[in-house]
């Protein structure tokens, strides 16, 4: 598949389903539950019948290490989605999980002894100013949205800062699955496909221990007003066709990613990830019209730049320049 494509997916799928999950969240914010587990059940479904040829394929990398990366995905996603319930607003929990740099150099110097340059130590840094400006305007935020209610206000403050520390764990935690995958990848060969099936499907029964929450939204979805869908015609309340739409995009955007890391570099991944989540940012500002400040797009504006220099994008525009003078120079 063209890589044009495979960044039209990762563009088209992973911002929809922002939107989508926004719609959610913001009718339910405890519907993370039922959302992570949906995405779930439908990339295993999928999988089991595509890649595990309905369990008659053997897995390239053996199952218990399978078992130790689920573990970590699956509380990492249950993490980050609940944060969401705890006065998380979404453009800080973007911006949050934007700082995956961070997590993943300060613990591959603490756990695989790396080194890195100067330029990257730079852009780490301005990746934490902007996650700290962000922080620290929405911590603001909330204190003088809760002085108005004095009873309330450090209850709110206080469940705030628990979804800061869920944010924080779930970076973390994330970082140390990269780090354990890479070490498979490195020794197994890589299957990027086939982890994701799994990654999926075995953790599909840890939602047992929360049925009881995602019975209860999905009763809750069941009640919400009737929608038409377009072109088909069909009749469903809305907040399960806003819970489909959101599967699906989620489908979308993940096979965009997958194909881009067989397609293209990690460069060129890098940078396509970290210009959708700007999108997604300035679509979910713009479009929920959510509280957002010039020390926001300040601190906004920082974890980009960071982002985008500890890819290298500057050195890489900087050749492409270099070989297009080359070419004129020839062309003359």
């Amino acid at each position: 598949m063209h890589p044009a494509v495979a960044v039209g997916l990762v563009f088209g799928g992973c911002c929809s389903n922002v939107v989508f999950l926004e719609l959610l969240a913001r009718e339910f914010p405890g519907c993370g539950n039922i959302v992570t587990f949906s995405q779930f059940l439908f990339i295993a479904v999928e999988g089991f019948i595509f890649e595990a040829d309905f369990g008659r394929k053997r897995p390239a990398i053996p199952i218990r290490n399978y078992f130790i990366m689920v573990a970590m995905f699956f509380t990492v996603s249950v993490v980050n989605n609940y944060a969401l319930n705890l006065n998380i607003a979404m453009p800080l929990h973007m911006i949050f999980r934007s700082g995956s740099l961070i997590a993943s150099m300060a613990l591959g110097i603490i756990i695989l002894k790396k080194r890195y340059s100067v330029s990257k130590y730079t852009s780490i840094a301005l990746v934490s100013l902007g996650i700290f400006t962000c922080t620290f305007m929405s911590a603001k935020q909330v204190a003088s949205d809760s002085s108005l209610n004095q009873e309330d206000g450090p209850q709110a403050f206080l469940w705030w800062l628990l979804g800061i520390a869920a944010l924080t764990f779930a970076l973390l935690m994330s970082a140390r699955m990269g780090i354990f995958q890479e070490t498979l990848y490195q020794k197994f060969g890589k299957h990027s496909k086939e982890a994701l099936f799994y990654n999926h499907a075995l953790p599909l029964p840890g939602f047992l221990l929360l049925a009881p929450n995602i019975y209860q939204h999905a009763v809750l979805f069941s009640q919400s007003e009737l929608f038409q869908v377009p072109v088909i015609g069909l009749t469903l309340p809305i907040m399960w066709f806003y819970l489909l739409m959101n599967v699906i995009t989620q489908y979308v955007c993940i096979r965009g990613v997958f194909i881009l890391t067989t397609e293209c570099t990690s460069l060129t991944v890098t940078l396509v990830v970290t210009l959708r989540k700007f999108v997604s940012l300035i679509f979910s500002i713009l479009y929920f019209q959510n509280p957002f400040t010039a020390w926001h797009w300040l601190g906004t504006a920082f974890v980009f730049l960071g982002t985008l220099m500890y890819a290298e994008v500057w050195n890489s525009l900087r050749l492409l320049l270099a070989r297009c003078r080359g070419r004129r120079r020839k062309g003359e």
